[in-house]
């Protein structure tokens, strides 16, 4: 896929690679999630939507740093991030990134997020003090970077190149490049375990799942997963890894000790992105083209509700700490997603 048809595809809030995915108005038929609307039976009690939050135009990518109670959001058409605070549920500052920006990722440890520009191919280095961009690292021309990852315990990110076919690494404390990885065809998902040090990606094109080591920027494993996988998240207290595949509608299950898929779980409608929060074993699942979020315990491997969101979501976080999930909408929203007024 070529920069420019990629470049229509975020700005207009597409969400699959074209000529890959099906239109919305035509969603892949496959295995379907149990019906359970409203609101989710998770690990600590009743979860709902409490929330909805209007943002700038396009949002996209979206990251939740749980010891400030902050959520950055990827406005891509506009090129900017919105900051919310997770005391209020208000947007307390607008900060102009790169040019259209796409994956966001916090370092709860140095209080910084990391916004990678699709369009400018770089990333932006916002201290979360000061709301600012404090640094702009240049990737290689043409790459596409398209999502991040942050490793609070090494300091070091991670940003897939779609078009490179690589993942680049960074060092959050020089702020510069020290490496590249080559991986699968077309990177999207990219997940970071602090525990393990390694870093997990999916690999859109050929329905796969390459395995990073930290210590070594070396590919140590290949898992295939289902089909198109998009978005990827990791869950560092049980070793567990979630993939979401769009075209077969489902999340793969991966154990990080053994390389291996170990579960395959039926979701909604294109699920393009996953968030999981350690501390409740509790997965969530964007899916975009029926508007909703599916709920999964980590424990069962079950879906145990789905709940309507804003229009065509499109990524999602979780603040373990207050139990809180975030999601990106089409409709230049956020949908906040916490236990269930008492």
């Amino acid at each position: 896929m070529g920069f420019t048809q990629r470049t229509a595809m975020l700005i207009t809030g597409a969400v699959a690679i074209a000529g890959l995915a099906p239109a919305a108005t035509s969603p892949p038929a496959a295995a379907s999630a149990p019906s359970v609307r409203g609101t989710a039976q998770a690990a600590k009690g009743c979860i709902t939507v409490t929330a909805t939050i209007p943002v700038g135009i396009g949002p996209l990518g979206v990251a939740a740093d749980p010891k400030t109670s902050t959520v950055y959001v990827a406005n891509t058409p506009v090129s900017t991030v919105s900051v919310i605070s997770g005391k209020t549920n208000t947007v307390t500052a607008t900060i102009p990134v790169g040019s259209g920006p796409e994956g966001v990722a916090a370092d709860p440890k140095t209080n910084m997020v990391y916004v990678a520009n699709a369009f400018d191919n770089t990333v932006s280095v916002i201290s979360g003090k000061t709301n600012t961009v404090t640094a702009t690292i240049p990737l290689p021309v043409s790459s596409l970077p398209f999502e991040v990852a942050a490793d609070p315990k090494t300091n070091t990110v991670y940003v897939t190149n779609l078009n490179g076919n690589t993942v680049s690494v960074i060092s959050g404390k020089t702020n510069t490049m020290t490496a590249s990885i080559p991986v699968g065809s077309s990177p999207l998902g990219i997940a970071a375990d602090p525990k393990t040090n390694v870093v997990y990606v999916a690999n859109d094109r050929d329905n796969t799942v390459s395995v990073i080591s930290g210590k070594t920027n070396t590919v140590t494993a290949t898992i295939p997963v289902g089909s198109f996988p998009d978005g990827a998240a990791a869950n560092p207290r049980t070793n567990t890894v979630y993939v979401t595949n769009q075209v077969d509608n489902t999340v793969s299950v991966i154990s990080g000790r053994t390389n291996t898929v170990t579960a395959t779980i039926p979701v909604g409608t294109t699920p393009r992105a996953v968030a999981a929060d350690p501390k409740t074993s509790t997965v969530y699942v964007a899916n975009t083209f029926d508007s909703t979020v599916s709920v999964i315990s980590g424990k069962t491997n079950t879906v145990t509700a789905t709940i309507p969101v804003g229009s065509l979501p499109r990524a999602v976080a979780a603040d373990p700490k207050t139990n809180t999930t975030y999601v990106t909408n089409g409709d230049n929203t956020v949908s906040v997603l916490a236990p269930c007024p008492k």
